[in-house]
């Protein structure tokens, strides 16, 4: 039985951990494939499959440069990833902001009991 395509789209296409690893390295400028999959050890046909795949998503791309290609981070495609992320970021600010409240709380009752100072129950 043939496999589905998992690669449809950008979520599909960084589900694979090393196709995450190259956007990571891309992050840094454009790359050979040897260079590539040296960094990552895998054999280049691995590293090509993987960088195919990220390049029909829109996540990379590539040019000539002589007699070598060069692959390079395409973040315009990472815009549907960083949209559906960035609907997280109100309940990551509202909780963070919860902690932070609750920590000036702490440190409010923390300064109360130093002006207070110690409680002397011995002077009876």
């Amino acid at each position: 039985m043939a496999r589905a395509a998992t690669t449809s789209d950008a979520f599909n296409a960084i589900a694979e951990p090393q196709r995450r690893e190259i956007l990571t390295l891309l992050r840094g400028g454009e790359r050979p494939v040897t260079d590539l999959a040296r960094d990552l050890g895998m054999t280049q046909p691995q590293a090509s499959k993987h960088l195919r795949v990220l390049r029909e998503v829109g996540l990379v791309r590539v040019r000539g440069a002589g007699k070598q290609r060069l692959y390079g981070l395409d973040a315009r495609g990472l815009r549907p990833i960083h949209e559906w992320v960035g609907g997280f970021e109100r309940f990551w600010s509202e909780s963070f902001d919860r902690l932070d409240a609750y920590v000036q709380e702490l440190k409010q009752e923390r300064q109360q009991e130093q002006q207070e100072g110690p409680h002397d129950d011995d002077d009876q």
